[in-house]
């Protein structure tokens, strides 16, 4: 019986794979990836490796996730080396957690190969860094996706951290926005939306707490949303948009 390998392919940029995930990659004989992993690093499978597309998209699934559980305790008692390959880190919002349950509960070996999540590297990509000694000595990770109506949900995270990252919480905004503004955030903070983050498709939007979910015409999904101080810096910081596009950053 072999071991299931959950390696976190990071943000977007091919690059910022992991030595380690890189490795897992080429090694095995099976590969499930979802739709946010860079497909550049598929190229790095050796010849005749299996790929196996399991993405979700909203409204979408191209497998439940009960049948991906049973396919990857089913390839790894076969003896075939099983690469799980997930978007950003697996154990941040990522459900890698409950795939090693489901692992462990079937008596499957597993690895957990960390990867860069988009909390902290789409910010890094837009020059806004999510912690400075001047404006923000904590982050906070939250979930948009779901949560969108729970307002208790909302008020524990508008007094969580100074800076705030918001995964899937793109079709949510107004509404998250509407709620925290209500829980006691300043509707002047400043916040940024940033699509495709770390690809050649990142473009940064930029208002306020206030403002910013009316200019989400602007973004297309993915993007990570980011709310409080650190966000003014973007503007002087922003050194892969500004090298590559400088006109599609927008104040």
């Amino acid at each position: 019986m072999s071991r299931v390998m959950i390696v976190g392919a990071g943000p977007g940029d091919p690059e910022l794979i992991t030595v380690k995930g890189l490795r897992a990659i080429q090694e095995a004989d099976v590969i499930f990836y979802d739709r946010l992993a860079a497909p550049e690093l598929l190229q790095e499978a050796a010849p005749g490796t299996e790929l196996v597309y399991c993405g979700k998209e909203p409204g979408r699934h191209s497998m439940s996730q009960e049948e991906l559980n049973s396919r990857l305790i089913l390839e790894a008692a076969k003896g075939r080396r099983v690469t799980r390959l997930k978007g950003g880190d697996p154990f941040i919002f990522g459900r890698g957690g409950e795939e090693a349950d489901v692992l462990q509960q079937a008596g499957i070996a597993y690895d957990i190969v960390p990867g860069i999540t988009s909390g902290a590297a789409v910010p890094a990509y837009a020059g806004i860094p999510v912690t400075h000694r001047d404006y923000a000595s904590s982050v906070t990770f939250v979930a948009g996706v779901s949560k969108a109506q729970d307002s208790e949900y909302w008020r524990h995270a508008a007094k969580a951290s100074d800076t705030l990252c918001i995964y899937m919480g793109i079709r949510s905004l107004p509404e998250i926005t509407r709620h925290l503004i209500r829980h006691g955030r300043d509707g002047s903070t400043p916040a940024a939306v940033i699509q495709e983050g770390t690809t050649a498709r990142q473009k940064t939007i930029t208002g306020t707490l206030d403002t910013i979910a009316g200019k989400l015409h602007e973004v297309e999904q993915p993007a990570m949303v980011v709310i409080g101080d650190v966000v003014k810096l973007g503007e002087q910081l922003a050194w892969f948009e500004a090298a590559a596009r400088p006109a599609e950053v927008v104040g």
